[in-house]
């Protein structure tokens, strides 16, 4: 097989779609297939779409799914109210507050400084498929290398 035939980026997604598999992990299975399907079929069109937009859709899920709690009435107004007045609620707040902001900044430097990307990705793919992690860590990831890097 000459090199220039050779995928590699197929590769990584065959090789993720694995560590899915072996670490039982759904996420990484299912979004590593639905790549790998995007890519050798005529869906490839759509990877623009799905770079420009994807972040902010699976942002908006993820909302949807912490605030669902509060919607269906799960977690009532005075449970709501009542976070105000314990000290692990406004702790929760503030880690909260500290994990946006942290996100926020995390986003700029990926915008700014594309060369990291494939670094946050390979550590936080990693972190779902073997330590069982969420996928949310790429933003944060960055946000924490800023100020690392004072960016």
């Amino acid at each position: 097989m000459l090199m220039s035939q050779f995928d590699v980026n197929l590769l990584v997604l065959l090789v993720l779609l694995a560590c899915g598999i072996f670490s039982q992990n759904a996420a990484v299975t299912i979004a590593a297939g639905v790549l790998i399907v995007f890519k050798l079929t005529p869906l490839s069109e759509f990877f623009p779409f799905l770079q420009q937009h994807g972040l902010n859709v699976g942002v908006i899920i993820l909302t949807i799914g912490v605030l669902t709690p509060i919607a269906s009435g799960k977690l009532s107004g005075e449970t709501i109210l009542k976070s105000f007045f314990s000290y692990k609620s406004i702790l929760a707040i503030t880690v909260g507050l500290l994990v946006a902001w942290l996100g926020g900044r995390g986003v700029k430097l990926m915008s700014s400084q594309p060369d990291i990307v494939a670094g946050l990705l390979i550590g936080t793919v990693a972190g779902v498929a073997l330590l069982r992690g969420v996928p949310v860590g790429p933003l944060i990831a960055a946000g924490i290398l800023s100020l690392v890097l004072w960016n």
